[in-house]
């Protein structure tokens, strides 16, 4: 009987224990809103039997953990949650830029590195160079049937362009790294030399006559001298230094200091090589004058008024002449005319017509064979186009347009005036004589004589181009950004040198030393 009432007693305990917990009373005191927990009921202890007496629960007597009487059941058996880490959103990404085309790309590069310190320079040297070389090769082509037609050899011309080619590359780098000081002290024996040198010419004995033009004097047997091109580049010179020494003085905002002695000292240079009879080279004179008087400032009534002068006496110098008249009279002519008074002319054209798009191939021209006249001279270009084509036509004068460009670049970036005036003056010296000649060739032009800078055969107008190249070079180098922009490349060129000396495979000679 007892034992029946104390398994009565544990299974209402067991019943009682595994029963869910009842839900927490919640009491509001007052407007506190303070959460108050209900304590739990008290454990039911057994009415009698054998067993301690003590009154604990069941579970605690058999040795399980029971409920801690201080804490609720349900917050006893719910385990603390953990807080739940908030997700790594990533941060949203700067949408990108639109990336322009490749085309736009190139232009942008291009335009930087156009826009470098050292771009004139480079254009400089390599324009110079190229034109050189490629006049050297076609002066080579054109010359030999002419060479053999006066029982020469055939290397005749290109020998000694080419002896006049090396002395010119040795005054070019002396001019490059002429000091300013000494340029500028050697302007007025320059030009002395120059005149006396022309008055010569007009001397009989001394004086020799090509073509119709007293121009020359024989220095040492085939070898002559026409001072004329000497006189290009002593004006040049002459007259930069004139307007640079009175534009320190503020003195070129006054006509009389504007035209004097600048105005008389170039007439002076263009009645003696108008006295030969070259009035190519005089046309060239007055527009390094021009140029000059342009950079320096001149009143735009004054240069009109200059400029009406010129004109007058130009047309009164071609009405006083029967040859100047037959030149002109073959502007756009397709025929040679009567006793073929156009047929430089129309064989000009006919190289270049004949060329095509790539020409004939080098040394294949069929107008050198005796039908254009000086075909190595004053119409190279034509027989460059015969030969080379249209391709070969804009190659030449996409250097020429470059050399201009950086001549013009050089004087406009410079703050010295002297580097200005004289930068200018070779460029209106080199761009004019291009003109001239390619106008000529091209039948948009009267024949002027003259010959294509760096390009055409001979040596007197070889040389002064190529020192008046290497003053633009030593203009462009003494640029301060381009100072800087050299002297950083210059240790950078050493290291990469000292780098390649350690990296050469050693040979036995060195391992012996």
């Amino acid at each position: 009987m007892a034992a029946g009432w104390r398994r009565l007693a544990g299974g209402v305990a067991v019943g009682w224990w595994a029963a869910p917990a009842p839900a927490p009373a919640f009491a509001l005191a007052g407007g506190g809103g303070t959460r108050r927990q209900a304590r739990p009921a008290p454990a039911l202890a057994p009415a009698g039997g054998s067993g301690s007496g003590s009154g604990e629960p069941l579970a605690r007597r058999e040795g399980r953990p029971g409920p801690d009487p201080g804490v609720g059941l349900g917050a006893q058996r719910r385990p603390p949650r953990r807080p739940v880490p908030a997700a790594r959103v990533p941060a949203p990404a700067a949408p990108r830029p639109p990336r322009p085309p490749r085309i736009s790309r190139f232009v942008v590069r291009a335009r930087r590195a156009w826009d470098r310190p050292l771009t004139a320079y480079y254009l400089l040297m390599g324009t110079g160079l190229l034109i050189t070389l490629l006049g050297l090769m076609m002066v080579f082509s054109a010359s030999q049937i002419q060479a053999l037609r006066y029982e020469l050899p055939a290397t005749f011309y290109f020998r000694k362009q080419l002896v006049a080619a090396a002395i010119g590359t040795v005054l070019l780098l002396i001019a490059s790294r002429m000091p300013l000081r000494l340029l500028r002290a050697l302007t007025y024996p320059f030009l002395a030399v120059s005149v006396v040198l022309l008055v010569l010419v007009q001397v009989p004995g001394i004086g020799v006559e090509v073509n119709g033009s007293t121009n020359w004097i024989s220095v040492a047997g085939p070898f002559q001298l026409q001072p004329s091109e000497f006189g290009k580049l002593a004006l040049v010179l002459w007259g930069a230094d004139l307007l640079a020494r009175k534009g320190e003085r503020r003195l070129l905002t006054q006509w009389r200091h504007l035209l004097i002695p600048l105005v008389p000292g170039a007439l002076l240079v263009c009645g003696l090589v108008m006295v030969g009879g070259d009035m190519g080279t005089v046309m060239i004179l007055v527009a390094i004058l021009f140029g000059l008087l342009w950079l320096a400032g001149a009143p735009t009534r004054l240069f009109t008024a200059a400029l009406a002068a010129a004109a007058a006496l130009g047309a009164f110098f071609i009405a006083t002449s029967p040859h100047r008249m037959d030149r002109l009279a073959c502007l756009g002519a397709t025929e040679p005319g009567t006793d073929d008074r156009c047929w430089q002319a129309v064989h000009g054209i006919y190289a270049l017509a004949s060329g095509g798009w790539f020409g004939s191939g080098l040394g294949a021209s069929v107008e050198k064979w005796g039908e254009l006249p000086e075909p190595h001279t004053d119409f190279i270009f034509a027989i460059t186009g015969e030969e080379l084509g249209l391709a070969g036509t804009l190659s030449v004068l996409g250097l020429f347009a470059a050399l201009g460009y950086a001549g013009i670049r050089v004087a406009g970036r410079t703050e010295d005036p002297f580097v200005r005036y004289a930068a200018g003056g070779v460029t209106a010296w080199i761009v004019t004589q291009t003109v001239i000649n390619i106008g000529a060739v091209l039948g948009l032009l009267p024949i002027a004589g003259v010959p294509l800078p760096l390009f055409s055969y001979g040596g007197s107008a070889l040389l002064p181009t190529m020192f008046a190249i290497g003053l633009l070079i030593a203009f462009a180098r003494s640029d301060p950004a381009a100072r800087v922009a050299l002297a950083t490349r210059r240790p950078a060129a050493r290291r990469l040198a000292g780098l390649r000396r350690s990296t050469r495979r050693r040979t036995p000679e060195d391992l012996e030393t």
